[in-house]
C-alpha cells in the first residue's frame, strides 16, 4: 500500500472542484428551467414584465400587463417537485393596461435554479401558462450598491438571471459558512466586535488576530451566546508583537470576520471610521484604526505610541519643573 499518497484533496483544490461542479450544475439547470414548450395548454410565448426584482434575496416584486381580463392568476416558482405559489392581484387602471402584481417574501429557496411561470385561470376555468422574460431595465446605473444582495439571515443569494432561451429564472446560491460582523464598538480602553455565524458555522471556536504580510497570530478573547459572539480586540498583544504600524485581520473559528452579507460595493468608502487613541489597562497608548476593507473584511491598523507621547511631553515636564 502506498502511504505517500494524500488521503484528502487540498482545501484549495477541493474548493475549486466544488465551484466547478456547482457552476456546471447551475448551467444545466438554467438550460432546463429556461426551456419554452409549445402546444395547447402548455407554456406560451414569454410575457415581458413591467417590473421584476428581488430585494435582499427575500422580497419578490413583480408587475406585468394582464394577458387577459379579470380572473385568478398566480406566479409559480418551481424546481423539480418543489413549488412556491404566489397569488397575483389584478389591478385595473383607467386609461392604461391592467396589471397583475405581487409582493411576496420567499422562504425555503434551496440551492439551484427555479423556474418562473405565470398561470391564469379564466371565468370558464380555462388555464393558460406563460414564461417570463427578464424586465428590460437597460444598463444598470452606477450606484454604491449592487443589484442583488444576499439574505441577511441565511446568506443565500437569489438573483434574477436570463436563461439561454431568454426566459427569466431565479438562481439561488447558498453561502459558505461566514463570521458576519454586526457592529464594532470602540471605547477608551479598547475595541469590541459583535457578530454571528451564518450558513453552518460552528459556534464555540477560538478567535485570533492575524498580522498581514508575515502572518503573525495573536489569540483574542471571545464570548459566545448561541451562534453570536463578542470579540475583544487584543490591542496590547497586537501592538507589542513588533515595532511600527501594522494591519491585522481577524478570524473566529477559522472564519474571517467581516461585513459579507451586504450589497454595498465598497464598504471602506461607505463606512469611513477615524483613528482613535486607546489607553490600555497596562498604561500603554495605542493608536488604532478599526475599519472595513474594500472587500468587506474587518481590519485594525494599530501602533504603540506610548514612547512617542512620553518623548513629546518630556520638554514640557522639564519646563514645569524649572519654572
Amino acid at each position: 500500500m502506498d502511504h505517500s499518497a494524500p488521503r484528502f484533496a487540498p482545501p484549495r483544490l477541493a474548493r475549486r472542484l466544488l465551484t466547478t461542479a456547482r457552476s456546471t450544475r447551475f448551467r444545466l439547470e438554467r438550460t432546463a428551467a429556461g426551456r419554452v414548450r409549445g402546444g395547447a395548454g402548455r407554456v406560451r410565448p414569454l410575457l415581458a414584465p413591467v417590473h421584476l426584482s428581488l430585494r435582499d434575496s427575500r422580497t419578490l416584486n413583480v408587475a406585468l400587463a394582464a394577458p387577459h381580463g379579470p380572473g385568478r392568476a398566480r406566479l409559480l416558482i418551481t424546481r423539480g417537485p418543489r413549488r412556491i405559489a404566489v397569488p397575483l392581484t389584478y389591478e385595473p387602471h383607467i386609461g392604461a393596461t391592467p396589471l397583475l402584481t405581487a409582493t411576496a417574501t420567499l422562504r425555503g429557496m434551496r440551492d439551484g435554479v427555479w423556474r418562473l411561470t405565470v398561470e391564469t385561470r379564466d371565468a370558464d376555468g380555462r388555464v393558460r401558462r406563460y414564461g417570463l422574460a427578464p424586465a428590460d431595465s437597460g444598463a444598470p446605473p452606477a450606484t454604491p450598491t449592487a443589484p442583488h444582495a444576499p439574505d441577511p439571515r441565511t446568506g443565500t443569494l437569489v438573483r434574477v438571471v436570463r436563461a439561454r432561451s431568454g426566459r427569466a429564472v431565479l438562481q439561488a446560491t447558498r453561502s459558505r459558512p461566514r463570521a458576519e460582523l454586526v457592529r464594532f464598538v470602540p471605547s477608551g480602553d479598547g475595541i469590541t466586535v459583535y457578530g454571528r455565524l451564518v450558513a453552518g458555522g460552528l459556534p464555540g471556536g477560538a478567535a485570533e488576530a492575524v498580522r498581514r504580510r508575515d502572518g503573525v497570530v495573536v489569540p483574542a478573547e471571545v464570548a459566545w451566546e448561541g451562534d453570536a459572539f463578542a470579540l475583544r480586540v487584543p490591542l496590547a498583544a497586537m501592538a507589542g508583537a513588533g515595532p511600527g504600524q501594522w494591519v491585522w485581520d481577524f478570524r473566529v473559528g477559522r472564519l474571517p470576520v467581516g461585513r459579507w452579507l451586504t450589497d454595498v460595493r465598497d464598504p471602506s468608502a461607505a463606512y469611513p471610521t477615524p483613528f482613535r487613541v486607546h489607553a490600555l489597562p497596562g498604561g500603554a497608548l495605542v493608536r488604532a484604526h478599526a475599519h472595513f476593507t474594500r472587500t468587506g473584511a474587518f481590519a485594525v491598523t494599530c501602533w504603540d505610541i506610548t514612547d512617542a507621547v512620553r518623548e513629546s511631553d518630556a520638554p514640557r515636564d522639564l519646563a514645569e519643573e524649572t519654572s
